[in-house]
């Protein structure tokens, strides 16, 4: 089985790639839905949070993230602390998740998929690249914050450029090339290519 990374920018598009490779029968892990799920469940996670932050950080509804949004806002250090204790356990999940799949493909979806080092759990990596205007017109149309505020996300995520360079493929979303006959030919290539070792 051929596991690939999928990955973007905030407005790149990853995520209609991601469902148009489902929708092509390729199981797709969104490791961001993923992870919120676990903060919540895994008892791993809520052991380590608590440790770090307090018991008051659950309550019975589960994670209180206001409360946790608020330890790691403008805090790098915080920040990664939180994600060192998050990113195994999802890597784990995703790896546990591989294994009941039963077909030639399956994908994780992560914004973060080198930062988080989850790039390390795929065979391939594929960016969706859009322009950062573009991206930042999608962003404002769907998410009700000001621009500043997108702005911001985007210059705390890897450069584009960075993203590209380790990728192995890449889609543009740019809104002049279609995306389904891109979508296609990564999976009609992935699915031909000559190494074996993978599948």
């Amino acid at each position: 089985m051929i596991k690939i990374g999928i990955t973007g920018g905030i407005g790149s598009g990853k995520s209609v790639v991601a469902s148009l490779l489902a929708l092509s029968g390729v199981p797709v892990y969104i490791a961001d839905e993923e992870s919120k799920l676990l903060t919540n469940t895994s008892p791993v996670i809520r052991k380590k949070l608590i440790e770090l932050f307090g018991k008051e950080l659950y309550t019975d509804n589960g994670l209180d993230r206001r409360l946790l949004a608020s330890h790691i806002f403008n805090n790098p250090k915080q920040l990664k602390r939180v994600n060192e204790i998050i990113h195994p356990e999802v890597n784990r999940h995703f790896s546990t998740w591989v294994k009941r799949q039963n077909t030639p493909l399956c994908a994780i979806e992560s914004a973060i998929l080198f930062e988080s080092s989850f790039n390390k759990a795929v065979d391939v990596s594929l960016m969706v690249y859009a322009p950062k205007e573009l991206r930042i017109k999608r962003a404002l149309s769907r998410d009700a914050v000001p621009k500043a505020e997108i702005e911001r996300r985007i210059n705390n995520q890897m450069p584009d450029e960075e993203k590209k360079e380790r990728s192995d493929y890449v889609i543009y979303n740019d809104d002049k090339r279609a995306l389904i006959p891109q979508v296609q030919y990564l999976i009609h290539h992935l699915l031909t290519q000559k190494h074996s070792s993978f599948i």
